[in-house]
């Protein structure tokens, strides 16, 4: 992905205008207002740069189709021709600044940079709005097309008892996922009880879901209640369900399709009235094949999936959790409200962040508290890994050249320029891989599978 803001702009041929800003700027060029759609369908890019004439479409026609697909992309017009009744109707029609064709490349910017800064500015007062209206968007800070189907899937199957399976990378938030689901239905009152399959040896865990009676095994000095039934009223979690011993996945199964259970070293029938939410970062299906996991109780499981998408599959989403995390760390803390500079936001949005959510909240946890008495965060007080670089290696447009007579890298050429269409294909679905692996004709594990392995020569 890009180290600047995405511009796309939209012009019959190479921009021209464009390539003094390639320094602040990652500019994508669409040269039709079809392409351009179809871009936005990838995902939207910080904003859009109509320059006209844009073929057979007017200026403001061009605008209202850019407008329906991006709604919330702040959209320049370049046009010589404008006067200003002209510039007076196509901002009414929506367009956030209207500029001549010609004008200086510092003015350009600036108002770029000003659309970029306003955007993120609304984007913070409509999560605002939404956490004082729906308590339980605190848990879900974003505005990505993928935030906002999950935040959809809860307000639908919230009022339901359905069991919810919650997937996704480590740090993806699918615990956030689990208290949003909890809060956002009418259990929200009764407890949300949490547990950690892979925490526990398999003789404790089954005593910490199921409790037991005294006796019921060496050490059960006491009577203990488990928590599935601590969770009756409520909802029960089951955090990391992949790691799970089968001989309990057995047991589970009984629960959620009876509702009913039994304390270890009891025969008494205990019925529960509870909503089961399960997550794993594992690859279920692929466990099940290999005997690790009951297929029986993964469908039983998966009424209602959620995927939690990678944070690198989402980098629109940064400005706002940044903010979020701020405000919530010095909430915590005590000490007075700081602010982060755009360039530093600008540094957090261009990193990769493997660690996904919580990584970006721990570095924004150290900045804040490093920072001291100061109220502003700068980008040295974030310093993120240094990004891999492909080391002595040709450019695509390099490989038409001849074999030189000192040979080269076959491996590291073909690697190099495998990164590049992977990269692009990456940048034109706005960082969805799914939509990148159907540009490229690969499945979606092959293209994931294929960035791992260059990543991997990368950096070694």
């Amino acid at each position: 992905m890009s180290d600047y803001p995405r511009i796309l702009w939209i012009s019959a041929e190479e921009p021209k205008a464009a390539r003094p800003l390639s320094a602040k700027f990652s500019i994508e060029h669409a040269p039709s207002l079809a392409e351009a759609l179809e871009r936005l369908e990838g995902g939207a890019p910080d904003a859009v740069v109509v320059q006209c004439p844009v073929g057979e479409a007017t200026p403001g026609e061009a605008l209202e189709a850019l407008l329906r697909a991006a709604p919330r992309t702040p959209a320049l017009v370049l046009d010589t021709g404008a006067g200003m009744d002209d510039a007076v109707r196509l901002a009414r029609l929506g367009a956030w600044d209207v500029l001549s064709e010609d004008c200086d490349t510092d003015r350009l910017a600036a108002r770029l940079e000003a659309a970029i800064e306003e955007r993120r500015s609304e984007s913070l007062a409509r999560l605002s709005a939404a956490i004082r209206e729906e308590p339980w968007r605190q848990y879900l800070v974003g505005e990505s097309p993928a935030i906002r189907e999950i935040v959809e899937i809860i307000r639908l199957v919230a009022n339901r008892r359905c069991t919810v399976l919650i997937t996704g990378e480590t740090g993806t938030g699918k615990e956030m996922a689990a208290r949003a689901l909890h809060m956002a239905g009418p259990r929200a009152h009764r407890p949300l009880v949490t547990v950690n399959c892979s925490a526990l040896p398999e003789h404790l865990l089954e005593a910490e879901l199921f409790g037991h009676v005294k006796g019921a095994f060496t050490g059960a000095v006491n009577h203990r209640v488990g928590r599935i039934e601590q969770a009756n009223g409520g909802t029960l979690f089951l955090d990391e369900i992949g790691d799970m011993p089968v001989d309990l996945q057995a047991k589970l199964l009984r629960v959620l399709q009876e509702r009913e259970f039994q304390r270890l070293g009891s025969s008494e029938t205990i019925r529960v009235d509870l909503r089961v939410v399960a997550a794993s970062n594992r690859n279920l299906s692929q466990c099940i094949r290999e005997g690790k996991f009951r297929e029986d109780l993964y469908y039983r499981l998966n009424v209602v999936p959620i995927e939690m998408p990678p944070l690198r599959e989402r980098l629109s989403d940064i400005p706002l959790l940044v903010h979020h995390f701020i405000e919530k760390i010095c909430r915590r803390e005590g000490i007075p409200p700081k602010q982060i500079v755009r360039e530093a936001l600008d540094r957090l949005c261009t990193y990769s962040w493997p660690g996904n959510v919580r990584e970006l909240e721990n570095a924004v946890e150290k900045a804040v508290v490093l920072s001291g008495e100061r109220r502003l965060l700068y980008p040295a007080d974030f310093p993120l890994p240094q990004k891999r670089h492909w080391k002595h290696l040709p450019t695509p447009a390099e490989l038409s050249v001849k074999l030189p007579d000192e040979g080269l890298d076959f491996e590291a050429v073909v690697s190099r320029f495998e990164w590049s269409i992977l990269e692009q294909a990456l940048r034109r679905a706005g960082g969805n891989k799914t939509r990148a692996a159907s540009l490229l004709r690969l499945k979606r594990t092959t293209l994931a599978a294929k960035l791992r392995a260059l990543e991997a020569r990368a950096g070694g």
